[in-house]
């Protein structure tokens, strides 16, 4: 008997060794590898920092799940979530009827226009019309993408697509582009910088395209993760309701970032 029972508290020590490994295993979060400020970009020392890596730390913090953040390419995000390589995409990813064919996603963390920007001194609006035998630049598989094709296509005179957001910003700022399209934010943290102010302004935000665009941006999770899908989904209340959210926000912007 005591030998079992010398066994049997063997196993329950073992099970619960096991136990505490598996709660400490960590959560990869995905983020695109190209700089997207305000919201990620690395500093000198190659940290991570902007208001998205800071909102998925409080997430992870308030979920009580052991984070790593987790750069990889913007054009292979999903893919890699689907093959395990991350657990969870955090990267001011838009919540679309097309992405939730292969992934699924949590509740909206933060909703912003999507805007034009475009040369200084250049009469050009928002709109086809406006936009008209223009050159558009965009970044490769965002909505911005997808909603220039199908809106401006016929009007521009070419749509120039770039890996990164930043590559588009240069070449509108060279003058090798007339427009660019993108996150409201982002285009105007970019019209801040030094080259942003000398060259470039906002020109408008596009009309509505909800089946492009989608309701706002959401944490990628994928199919069948309904139990971590639950957990950022509670988060997110929980940060918005303890005042964490908007603590985080009034360090980057001066408005409601969330949206309606």
């Amino acid at each position: 008997m005591k030998s079992f029972a010398k066994f049997a508290a063997g196993m329950f020590a073992a099970g619960m060794m096991s136990l505490g490994a598996a709660q400490a295993e960590t959560v990869k979060v995905g983020i695109a590898a190209e700089p997207y400020p305000p919201f990620a970009s690395p500093d000198a020392s190659g940290k991570w920092v902007g208001w998205e890596v800071e909102i998925a730390d409080a997430i992870c913090a308030a979920a009580e799940l052991d984070c790593e953040i987790t750069p990889v390419s913007w054009d292979g995000i999903i893919p890699a979530l689907n093959a395990k390589k991350i657990d969870f995409i955090a990267a001011s990813m838009s919540i679309t009827a097309e992405r939730m064919k292969s992934i699924d996603f949590s509740d909206k963390y933060y909703n912003t226009p999507t805007g034009i920007a475009g040369a200084k001194g250049v009469e050009m609006d928002a709109t086809p019309d406006g936009l008209k035998d223009k050159i558009l630049g965009v970044q490769v598989s965002t909505v911005h993408d997808v909603y220039a094709k199908k809106h401006f296509g016929d009007a521009v005179a070419e749509i120039k697509v770039y890996q990164t957001q930043d590559e588009a910003n240069a070449d509108l700022a060279a003058g090798r582009i007339d427009a660019t399209q993108a996150d409201s934010l982002a285009l105007d943290a970019f019209l801040q910088t030094d080259q942003g102010k000398a060259c470039c302004e906002m020109k408008g935000n596009v009309a509505p395209d909800l089946d492009v665009l989608g309701p706002g941006v959401g944490f990628g999770v994928r199919k069948g993760e309904d139990d971590l899908k639950a957990k950022l989904n509670a988060a997110i209340g929980a940060i918005r309701d303890s005042g964490k959210y908007n603590e985080i926000t009034k360090k980057y912007f001066d408005f409601d970032i969330f949206g309606g």
